[in-house]
Formats: structure tokens, C-alpha cells, sequence
């Protein structure tokens, strides 16, 4: 009976009522401003590019932002990034074009190396959802509802929303917005990935460091009909993600984002690091410790998704997929691995970082809750909460 719950609870109000059409501007010819043919050529390095560029959308102006753009931007499309706060942007507006560090190791793409690119820049909610075909939201969690809220009004009818990365429900909070504003007949479709098109970091506000382009990202769609839909959509913007995985809706993609079980491990062994400001590489410290301790946390969220039936990837396919890695079998071994290929990222320097402030409210809380919810209790999850609630 908890387990019908749960699934009624995200599942069976939406799907009767929202009347979705297949995303025009996947697959149709352009006859009006949601209408655009998806055209491509092929250059003799083998690089896909778009000969019809799609007006991108993005709410943020963070590394994810920045690369989510730069992607964007290299194959053709044109981006606009929107910071809710103007802090974002504030180096944009003086010096509008970003310059891109992508590591050689990682590219498939023509343009490797470094490269810039002059996305356009939003001053408002409304001018993001006007002037732009698709909308991805792409900042922390606890940013997204101000974001919904700012947008839902002006969404159009058809405009396709994909969140980058969705966490916490948030997609049912934003198509019961819309249906506020647009009434049941609403044509949104709204995608959910499970973790970004890449891994980042912002060295400036006018610069981009990519560190990795994910192998296979995980989605589904609101409503769920209009997944394969979106598939082909999240295909075009970004070809350079090897695999765009459709999951059986959002109780799959809340237990497919690692990122909170993984972020809590990480701090929770480097905390001191964090509170005194030191410099120190993520994957590096990924001790044996530590690795076993994210590989028991991942066998409480693969227990969960279990009792849902329920399949999602595994924390070793997403460190081998996420940051080109073979399998080894251990946590800690295969980010050793990342480290010495060059992969590596400085774990966050300070303890008001997202891997506390995003994660835990907005991932592992969830996440407990299911578990208690179809009675296979996520103890691990649970005492790292108790314990970070303690030091903060």
C-alpha cells in the first residue's frame, strides 16, 4: 500500500490531465515561433552541428551555467543565461564573451582546448521565456522555486522547460504552477534530468572550466508520454552526451541524482578541510574510507529504488560514465584513477558550499523519506543528516 502511494502521489495526477503535444520544436518545420526544423551536417572531423540553431534559455549563471552554454554554443545554438540575483552576469555585462578550458582528454569535438563564445545576456524572467525556444533551468536547488515562480507566467504554450538537475519534486511543483497559469489543457513539456550534460568550474564570472561531458545523462518527462519526445530534443542541443536514458518518471530520477549521498561522504571525511579554506583535490581524497562509506550509501538508495521497482544506475556506472573511467569495482580506486588522468576537481573551500546547503535539504531529506515511506529506512542517510544538522 506504501508503495501505491508513493507512485500515486507523483504519478497518476498529471498524466490525464495535461494534454501534451509532441515538442513542435523537435520535430516540425518552422512555421511559427514554437515551430523549427532539426537540420544537421557533419564536418570532416566528424563534428555534428546544427544548421537550424535553437534560442536556448537558461536560468543561472554559475559553472553548470557557463558550461551548459558553451556546449550549446559549440554546435551551433544560441544561448542566453539569465542571473536571477544580476551577481551572475555582472562581469558579462562589462566583458560579455566567456572564455572555455575544456581538458583534451575528455573532447570528442572539433573545438578542443580552449575556445570563447558571447552568449546573450537576460535582465529578467520575462525576457529569458520570450526570447528563447527552450528553457533549462541550471542552478542550485534552492534556487529553483524562485526561478519557476519568475517564469511560469510567461511561459508559452509548447515551450519546452528542462531542469538541470531536478532534485526535491520540483517538476510536479512547476507543472501545477503552469497549471495555474495556463489552465488544464497546458502544453509544457517539462524534462528532468538526473545530473547535468557536464561537470564545471567557474574560475571567473566571464570563464568556464569543463572538466568532463557526461557519457549518458538520465531524464523523463511530464508528462512521461512525451519522454521520447524530449529525448530527441535533448539530443539535438547537446550531441555531445553519448546517451540521453529515458527512466520509468521522477521517483526514478529523484534516486538517479548521486550527488547528495556522494557530496554528504565527501564532506562529512573532509570537513575540517572545508572550515579552514584549504585547497585539496575531491577525487584524491577519496580514501578507501571514504569510498567504502559512498559505496554503503549507494546500497541504501539502490534498496529504495528496489522496493519501487525501480532502476537506476549504480554509483560505480556513475563515476565510469560521468568521468571516463573504467569500472574497477571500487569507489576510491577509480578516483584515484580521475586524479591521475587529470580529471580532478578542488573540493569545495568553504562549509556554505551546495554539497551541504543544496544536497542535504533537497536530495538526501527526499530520499529518506522514501525509504521510510516503502519501509526500507535509509539509516546511513538519516545519521549523516543527524550529524551535519549537528555541526551546523
Amino acid at each position: 500500500s506504501r508503495l501505491c502511494l508513493v507512485k500515486a502521489f507523483v504519478v497518476s495526477s498529471f498524466e490525464p490531465r495535461c494534454r501534451y503535444q509532441v515538442p513542435s520544436c523537435a520535430i516540425q518545420e518552422k512555421s511559427n515561433q514554437n515551430h523549427f526544423s532539426l537540420q544537421s551536417t557533419t564536418s570532416q572531423d566528424g563534428f555534428v552541428r546544427m544548421e537550424q540553431k535553437f534560442r536556448v534559455g537558461i536560468a543561472g549563471a554559475g559553472a553548470i551555467a557557463f558550461g551548459t552554454a558553451a556546449l550549446l554554443s559549440e554546435v551551433g545554438h544560441d544561448p542566453m543565461v539569465w542571473s536571477p540575483s544580476g551577481a551572475g552576469t555582472r562581469e558579462l555585462m562589462k566583458n560579455p564573451e566567456i572564455s572555455v578550458e575544456q581538458k583534451r582528454s575528455n573532447l570528442n569535438t572539433a573545438q578542443q582546448g580552449q575556445y570563447n563564445f558571447i552568449p546573450r545576456i537576460s535582465s529578467s524572467a520575462r525576457e529569458l521565456v520570450e526570447e528563447n525556444d527552450v528553457l533549462i533551468v541550471a542552478l542550485p536547488a534552492n534556487g529553483h522555486k524562485l526561478v519557476f515562480d519568475a517564469i511560469a507566467p510567461h511561459i508559452r504554450d509548447g515551450q519546452p522547460v528542462i531542469i538541470s538537475s531536478h532534485a526535491s519534486f520540483g517538476a510536479l511543483y512547476f507543472a501545477q504552477l503552469l497549471r495555474n497559469h495556463l489552465g488544464n489543457n497546458i502544453k509544457v513539456p517539462i524534462t528532468a534530468w538526473g545530473t547535468t550534460v557536464c561537470t564545471a568550474r567557474r574560475p571567473s564570472g566571464t570563464s568556464v572550466r569543463i572538466n568532463t561531458v557526461r557519457k549518458s545523462v538520465d531524464l523523463c518527462t511530464i508528462p512521461y508520454s512525451e519522454s521520447n519526445a524530449s529525448i530527441k530534443l535533448c539530443q539535438t542541443l547537446f550531441p555531445q552526451v553519448g546517451n540521453f536514458v529515458l527512466r520509468n518518471g521522477l521517483l526514478a530520477i529523484a534516486l538517479s541524482n548521486l550527488n547528495p549521498q556522494n557530496h554528504l561522504g565527501i564532506a562529512l571525511g573532509n570537513i575540517s578541510r572545508m572550515e579552514k579554506g584549504e585547497t585539496w583535490y575531491q577525487s584524491e581524497n577519496i580514501t578507501p574510507t571514504i569510498g567504502r562509506l559512498l559505496e554503503a550509501l549507494d546500497r541504501e538508495r539502490l534498496d529504495i529504488a528496489d522496493a519501487l521497482n525501480l532502476q537506476t544506475k549504480t554509483i560505480f556506472e556513475h563515476f565510469s560514465l560521468s568521468f571516463h573511467v573504467p569500472n574497477s569495482g571500487s569507489i576510491s580506486d577509480m578516483n584515484q584513477q580521475i586524479h591521475e588522468t587529470g580529471n580532478d576537481v578542488y573540493g569545495p573551500d568553504s562549509v556554505d558550499s551546495r554539497y551541504i546547503t543544496e544536497d542535504i535539504p533537497f536530495g538526501l531529506v527526499p530520499t529518506i523519506q522514501l525509504g521510510n515511506m516503502v519501509n526500507r529506512p535509509a539509516r546511513l542517510h538519516q545519521s549523516g543528516l543527524i550529524l551535519v544538522s549537528a555541526m551546523y
